[in-house]
C-alpha cells in the first residue's frame, strides 16, 4: 500500500469484522436486473461475468478516457475509464495467473458513522486456483482522504470474504511501455505458425541479440510477430525494465537456464 492510505487500512483491520457481512451491500447486475444484497448473501457471485454498474462514457472536457480493451485472456471487451485502468488491464491480460477480469463489477454500500457511502471498485479478478482479487487503480497523487477511506472500506469488506484487495499506481514506465508494444501481439494468431513459434524457441536457448535471432529462423516480417507473441506469454524473455525493447536486445528461452 501506499503512504497513508497504508496506514488508514491498517488502524481501520477488523473494525466490521463478521458485522460486515451485513454492514456492506453489494448492487449488481444479475440477469439484466439491478439487485441489492449484504455482503454475506451475494459474494458468492461470479463478480468476473456481470455487467458494468455504469457506463464507460467519455466527455470533451472530463478528464478521464473511457474506453474498451480486448482481453486475450477473457477473449472479449473490457472497459476501463483512464489510460492508468487501460495500462493495468494490459498488464493483468498478461499475467498468468488471471483467469477472468470484469471491470466495474459492483457496487459497495457502506454508512461510515455519518453518512451513506458508496464506491465501484475499478475490477473483479479471478484467479487460477479460484482465488479472487478487487483491483482499484489510481495514482498516489491522486488519492484523496475519500478516496483512501473508500479503499479502506473496500479491504475490509474483501477480507470479511476472503478476496484479496489491491490498490495499484502508477506502472514503471519502461517496463509499461515494453508490454504495450508487446499488447498489440497478445492474440493466439500472433503465435502461428507453431513451427515457426518451436524454432524460435529453439534458437533462443542460447541468449542473443532479437535481430539476430528473428534472422536465423526466417523472413523477419513473418518470424517477429511470432516472437512478439511468445515474449507476451512469457515463453521468450528479454529485460523489459532496464530499457525499451531494440533490436539488440538480448532474448533468451524462459526455463533454459539463462536469465538476465
Amino acid at each position: 500500500m501506499y503512504g497513508w492510505v497504508g496506514d488508514v487500512l491498517g488502524a481501520r483491520a477488523g473494525v466490521f469484522e463478521d458485522a460486515a457481512l451485513t454492514a456492506f451491500e453489494l448492487a449488481f447486475s444479475e440477469d439484466g436486473t439491478r439487485v441489492r444484497r449484504s455482503l454475506g448473501a451475494s459474494w458468492g457471485t461470479r463478480f468476473e461475468a456481470v455487467a458494468p454498474v455504469r457506463e464507460f462514457s467519455w466527455h470533451k472536457d472530463g478528464r478521464g478516457f473511457a474506453g474498451w480493451y480486448y482481453s486475450a485472456t477473457v477473449r472479449d471487451h473490457v472497459g476501463y475509464e483512464s489510460w492508468l485502468e487501460r495500462d493495468r488491464l494490459i498488464l493483468l491480460d498478461r499475467d498468468p495467473r488471471v483467469a477472468a477480469i470484469g471491470s466495474q463489477p459492483f457496487w459497495l454500500h457502506w454508512n461510515d458513522g455519518t453518512r451513506k457511502r458508496r464506491h465501484a471498485p475499478d475490477y473483479f479478478v479471478r484467479l487460477s486456483d479460484g482465488r479472487a482479487r478487487v483491483v482499484d487503480v489510481r495514482a498516489e497523487d491522486e488519492v484523496d482522504e475519500a478516496t483512501g477511506e473508500a479503499f479502506a472500506a473496500t479491504h475490509e469488506a474483501c477480507r470479511a470474504v476472503g478476496w484479496e484487495f489491491e490498490w495499484v499506481g502508477r506502472p514503471e514506465p519502461v517496463f509499461m511501455a515494453n508490454v504495450r508494444w508487446l499488447s498489440r501481439y497478445r492474440r493466439a494468431r500472433c503465435g502461428r505458425p507453431t513451427a515457426v513459434a518451436e524454432r524460435l524457441l529453439e534458437v533462443f536457448r542460447e541468449p542473443m541479440g532479437l535481430w539476430d535471432g528473428a534472422g536465423l529462423v526466417g523472413e523477419r516480417l513473418q518470424v517477429l510477430p511470432v516472437l512478439f507473441h511468445l515474449l507476451w506469454s512469457g515463453a521468450l524473455g528479454t529485460d523489459l525494465v532496464g530499457r525499451l525493447m531494440e533490436t539488440d536486445s538480448l532474448v533468451w528461452t524462459e526455463g533454459s537456464g539463462w536469465a538476465a
